[in-house]
């Protein structure tokens, strides 16, 4: 039997789309003169956030315009003072992207109601989650654990946050946990704990679209943005792929019929941890 759920948390619980750190990314490098993508924004969400900027200075177009500009590549003090800007900039607009995803505390109070606990991971420090978790309690959702990177040796893709939440759950063996996420970063960090890893497409940071774009995208261009998500995700290493959380409670009560028939996650691999 399922005996914990670990959930993301923006793009997959709070903040439909994954909106909030965005811009903040974008802006950050606009500040060293350098213009990047939404899209080149959202490839590396989930990892940590000075991990993310960090990835995002390796993308061969990004590379190629700051070699130009700055006649070599970014250092770590670039990098560091890209984080500074970023933190600065998102720190003050997170409180308006902590409400919670149509679905998900519904799907969470069908879970409990299992007596399945809920623990959560993310790529935010623990000052950023102290904001986004204080307004998501005030408007129904609360983890019975948040694990935060800094909390940890190292963030996604690493395993390390779902193992502080199967401890502090009290949850072992780890084929008990389900992970649930919104980008390819969490299905990683899933697989490598060796826990059963489940992908989110509407509300996540891989579709990085809005309900109202989703509303008004024509069917087959919308089944056809997400076949390519799910895709991602199923690259990534996930067991199951649902089209929104509400699909979540169903897939849990199959994994526990699997757990019965003692059918497990294939464990992680050192290879799974390179990005």
């Amino acid at each position: 039997m399922v005996q914990a759920v670990i959930f993301d948390w923006a793009g997959t619980t709070v903040d439909y789309g994954c909106f909030a750190p965005v811009a903040a990314f974008v802006a950050a490098f606009k500040n060293k003169g350098i213009t990047i993508t939404v899209e080149e924004a959202r490839i590396p969400m989930g990892l940590p956030k000075r991990d993310h900027i960090a990835e995002i200075c390796r993308m061969e177009r990004v590379a190629g315009i700051w070699q130009e500009k700055y006649g070599r590549a970014p250092d770590e003090a670039d990098i560091d003072s890209m984080y500074a800007d970023f933190e600065t900039m998102l720190l003050s607009t997170l409180k308006e992207y902590a409400t919670p995803i149509p679905g998900a505390i519904e799907a969470v109070e069908q879970l409990r109601a299992q007596e399945i606990k809920i623990g959560s991971t993310t790529g935010y420090t623990s000052e950023m989650m102290d904001i986004i978790a204080s307004e998501a309690e005030k408007q129904g959702y609360a983890p019975d654990v948040l694990v935060t990177p800094d909390m940890v040796a190292a963030g996604r893709p690493y395993p390390w946050m779902c193992y502080v939440n199967a401890m502090r759950l009290g949850v072992y063996p780890m084929h008990d946990i389900v992970k649930v996420g919104d980008t390819v970063s969490d299905m990683r960090e899933a697989v490598n704990a060796g826990v059963w890893a489940v992908g989110v497409i509407k509300g996540s940071n891989e579709l990085g679209m809005n309900e109202a774009e989703i509303e008004a995208c024509p069917s087959d261009e919308l089944a056809e943005k997400m076949q390519i998500v799910r895709k991602r995700f199923e690259a990534a290493g996930a067991h199951y792929v649902i089209e929104s959380i509400h699909q979540l409670p169903d897939v849990v009560d199959v994994i526990s019929e699997r757990l019965k028939r003692k059918e497990y996650p294939i464990f992680g691999t050192q290879e799974g941890i390179a990005r």
